[in-house]
């Protein structure tokens, strides 16, 4: 596959994930054609979302979208994945931590906002911190599965879970009856809303013990916003087979949702080289792995979802976000200090 570059500087900031625009006001008021969200993965979710547009005129432009959180300003870090839901763009942050640990309770949030309001002045911003809640749901859904997750070292459980606890235990968090010492650390990456109104959340971080990207399916996410808010629950936890390289890791990048009813999706390596990642220390089979362009069916009655190669974006490590838009595929991909869309 044959990819063109172009190049965006977006606050001296790299791209996760990549949103095709639904929103007819907020293309009419840019003058575009067409257009990506994408959010940066480097501060608050408020100061984070920013736009990529095809214009009228066949340039391509980005926009840093001015947004208010209001009390939750500057409380939230490290926005993953976009998805669509009834004139919502939500946001999920990673659930994850630095590189060596532990666990930073200001990645496990979920937002959103009206894609219209972002025509016209700041967009309000809706943010649930959930204080590991989906971290519990989705860690006991991992317990029933019938599939078996990639066990993390002794240290990465003492990083991740242990000094998330002491930590918390210190500073008398409530949050900490939430985590258990077997727990396994969230790295959550990508999501999509079914059509039923589920979310699909795929994980970078558990893998399988065979080293298969794992999809885990939340119910009652748009529940997190009422005025007197109901927790998500996990109703099914699946594999995706056929997509991971011989002998290597492979954790999701971005899912998408196709035209078809199906789902496309990058898969990748479980934690980037060169970034002082324990994970990587005891999992290096998860680190040297190029990432995938995948497509995969609605996850059915069973545990596995079969899973086909659409392309090899060899040699690209760190491609954040996938589209697949009038017949062409659009990449983003985490770059120093800038953003890089590839349209292939």
């Amino acid at each position: 596959m044959t990819l063109r570059l172009l190049e965006f500087v977006v606050a001296g900031n790299e791209a996760s994930d990549l949103l095709p625009v639904r929103s007819a006001p907020l293309l009419r008021a840019h003058g575009a054609r067409r257009g990506f969200w994408t959010v940066l993965d480097e501060g608050p979710v408020e100061q984070c979302l920013a736009l990529l547009l095809e214009l009228d005129d066949g340039r391509w432009v980005a926009h840093h979208v001015a947004a208010d959180a209001g009390a939750e300003n500057g409380r939230t870090e490290d926005g993953e994945a976009l998805a669509h839901h009834d004139g919502w763009v939500y946001v999920f942050g990673s659930h994850f931590g630095s590189k060596a640990g532990p666990l930073r309770p200001r990645r496990a949030f979920v937002a959103r906002f009206r894609e219209d309001d972002a025509a016209a002045g700041p967009v309000p911003v809706q943010v649930v911190r959930n204080r590991f809640r989906l971290h519990r749901a989705v860690n006991d859904a991992l317990l029933k599965a019938a599939f078996i997750p990639l066990p993390p070292g002794e240290r990465v459980r003492a990083r991740f879970i242990g000094e998330t606890v002491a930590r918390g235990t210190a500073r008398a968090k409530g949050w900490v009856s939430r985590l258990v010492p077997d727990d396994l650390p969230l790295n959550v990456e990508a999501a999509a809303f079914t059509p039923t109104g589920g979310v699909l959340l795929g994980l970078r971080f558990p893998v399988t013990t065979d080293g298969e990207p794992i999809l885990v399916e939340l119910t009652g996410v748009p529940g997190m916003f009422d005025p007197v808010p109901s927790w998500p629950q996990a109703s099914g936890a699946y594999v995706l087979t056929g997509v991971t390289p011989p002998g290597a890791l492979a954790g999701f990048r971005a899912i998408t949702p196709t035209d078809d009813g199906g789902y496309a999706a990058i898969v990748g390596s479980i934690d980037a080289l060169g970034k002082g990642s324990v994970l990587l220390d005891d999992h290096p089979a998860g680190g040297e792995v190029t990432s995938r362009h995948v497509r995969f069916p609605p996850p059915g009655d069973g545990h596995l979802v079969p899973g086909e190669v659409v392309a090899e974006l060899a040699p690209f490590h760190h491609v954040e976000g996938v589209a697949e838009c009038g017949g062409q595929s659009f990449y983003v991909t985490d770059e120093d200090h800038r953003v890089a869309l590839w349209v292939g």
